[in-house]
């Protein structure tokens, strides 16, 4: 059922924890010893929620901040901090952090590539996260692609999945952007720092492919009812 709904955040969450484990969590949690900001949030332990983040300050931060970015992102798509499972099936404390974090900073992606939580811009953002952390479950949302409209997992093969892997492989670690540092910073300053270009604007895509598709449907009624 997560592999084909990956906006069932309980069921995806217990997936990712039961196939994290015991490898691949290790890797993260090494990838994060490796780094100075890794092992600074692995000593810290910050948490995301909404008592952490005050969206009240975020929105009024400067819009090309990575603050107001988040919030808005937060706002336009109707979810807040949260919405995120505790890790349960983790037995080793410091890996459960490790899991934990990675899973609060989701959204964080979410603002920073722009794409929705429907399913066709989470199953891009899936795929985007494979490239980057290895976790099992974000490849395994992948088999959401068959849940698409044809014209759907057309444009993910076409444009999103060559997006994801591009970028998830070239850009830096997401779990060690310490990102309650990075509240200031200029949203387009920190992509480049990481290595992401932001995809094309799923939202906007849609609403131009329905527009274009309305005025073909009157123009053809209006042909019809000439002919007539």
């Amino acid at each position: 059922m997560s592999l084909l709904n990956p906006r069932r955040g309980d069921l995806i969450a217990t997936v990712g924890e039961t196939t994290a484990t015991p490898y691949f969590v290790y890797r993260l949690r090494d990838a994060m010893l490796s780094s100075p900001t890794g092992r600074r949030i692995l000593r810290d332990r910050p948490r995301i929620t909404s008592q952490t983040m005050s969206l009240v300050s975020l929105r009024a931060l400067p819009k090309n901040s990575v603050g107001f970015t988040y919030a808005s992102w937060l706002d336009r798509e109707g979810v807040t901090p949260d919405t995120r499972d505790s890790v349960k099936y983790i037995d080793d404390e410091e890996c459960a952090y490790v899991m934990q974090r990675y899973r609060e900073c989701h959204d964080f992606y979410h603002a920073l590539t722009g794409l929705p939580v429907m399913v066709e811009g989470e199953v891009a953002l899936k795929a985007y996260e494979f490239a980057n952390t290895l976790l099992p479950m974000t490849g395994l949302s992948l088999f959401a692609v068959m849940r698409l409209k044809q014209e759907e997992r057309s444009r993910f093969w076409s444009t999103y999945f060559p997006w994801a892997m591009h970028n998830g492989i070239q850009c830096g670690e997401l779990i060690n952007v310490y990102w309650e540092e990075e509240l200031e910073t200029d949203t387009g300053h920190l992509r480049s720092k990481l290595g992401l270009e932001k995809p094309p604007d799923l939202r906007q895509t849609r609403k131009d492919l329905a527009d274009r598709k309305k005025r073909q449907g009157r123009e053809h009624g209006h042909d019809r009812s000439r002919d007539g």
